[in-house]
């Protein structure tokens, strides 16, 4: 299935109904009071999450949504009926912007959290209720409000604890695939020819968190070059970084390590406080571990703490998993987005 995180549409409430005007006309009553009932309220059009689905796909097909409008007020004194409300399904992580604007409307994270979108417009009163000792036979009722429309976009944020980030080809799927061992991965998103992944590691007392994978960073990625947006605000939800160096690159590792980092607080300076570890990865290649150890020693006199692992042979995979729970430990939860500074850009 396409791994689709974006998507703008077109949300109207249904209207109210109107208020009738309508009289008793039974036998033996020849001058019947009023008895035009109340119009229905229009359907409103809710959000809710629904952990089954991990995708906006079905919002790239169908961009336009109109909830039934409510039904007119009858004589009699019978009201007309609310319309349904109209009920979109959205995985968990999506959040809701006003489309001019970029405001945020809603970050919904949990599974089940069901949010008003549009709201129905309210049915209009019927004559029946205007009648006064004065006023015995009103000949008028309310129209029905008008629902509300909304032009949205909708972002999917993966909801991991922890995010890798590195230059591509630094070992980050492999590193996944072996910290989350044979459990099964929680999604497999196609990012047009890149795989990130969502796995759930295990730590060794029970706990567990999930570990993102995604797209490798290049230089200039803050401003959208290759994926740029379209996954460094995956990375906003994280409590924490595993930042992996490919130690078997012949090239200033520390000079990689720093870049890294740079394109992350240059597109939210927020991701540069995340705590992060740093990480060599390939030391099963001997020219590797040689760097790695070199790298080690230089960060050191930054007080930076570097791990040396592999993510093919599993070396200091255990050590990596403590100091991942230990910053995890120690982060906050991450509050709602609700001042996100970094709306995804237009398709």
């Amino acid at each position: 299935m396409q791994f689709i995180d974006e998507a703008e549409i077109f949300a109207k409430a249904g209207d109210g109904g109107a208020g009738a005007v309508a009289f008793r006309r039974e036998k033996f009553v020849p001058r019947g009071g009023p008895s035009g009932g109340d119009g229905g309220n229009g359907g409103d059009i809710v959000l809710e999450t629904d952990e089954r689905l991990t995708t906006l796909l079905d919002f790239r097909f169908k961009r336009e949504y109109r909830a039934k409008n409510g039904e007119p007020g009858r004589g009699r004194d019978q009201n007309g009926h609310a319309a349904p409300e109209l009920v979109l399904k959205v995985p968990p992580g999506t959040l809701v912007r006003d489309a001019a604007t970029a405001e945020v409307l809603a970050d919904l994270r949990e599974n089940g959290r069901r949010w008003v979108l549009a709201k129905g417009g309210r049915g209009g009163l019927g004559n029946m209720n205007f009648a006064t000792s004065t006023l015995q036979a009103p000949r008028f009722a309310q129209p029905g409000t008008e629902g509300e429309e909304k032009r949205v976009r909708l972002e999917l944020r993966l909801l991991a604890d922890v995010g890798l980030v590195g230059f591509p080809n630094a070992g980050k799927s492999t590193l996944v695939s072996r910290l989350s061992r044979a459990r099964p991965k929680i999604a497999d998103y196609p990012f047009t020819t890149l795989q990130p992944h969502l796995g759930v590691v295990q730590y060794r007392d029970g706990r567990s968190f999930v570990l993102s994978d995604l797209p490798g960073l290049i230089e200039g990625a803050h401003r959208g070059a290759g994926l740029g947006h379209r996954f460094l605000k995956h990375m906003a939800r994280c409590r924490a970084i595993i930042h992996l160096i490919d130690a078997s690159q012949d090239r200033d590792l520390a000079a990689d390590f720093d870049a890294i980092n740079r394109e992350l607080e240059l597109f939210d300076p927020a991701l540069g406080r995340k705590p992060q570890i740093a990480a060599a990865n390939k030391i099963d290649i001997p020219e590797a571990r040689e760097r790695a150890q070199a790298l080690r020693k230089k960060l050191k006199r930054r007080k930076i703490d570097v791990h040396l692992v592999s993510g093919a042979t599993g070396e200091g995979l255990e050590e990596l998993l403590d100091a991942t729970m230990r910053a995890l430990d120690s982060a906050p939860v991450p509050a709602p987005l609700e001042r996100d500074a970094h709306p995804m850009g237009h398709t």
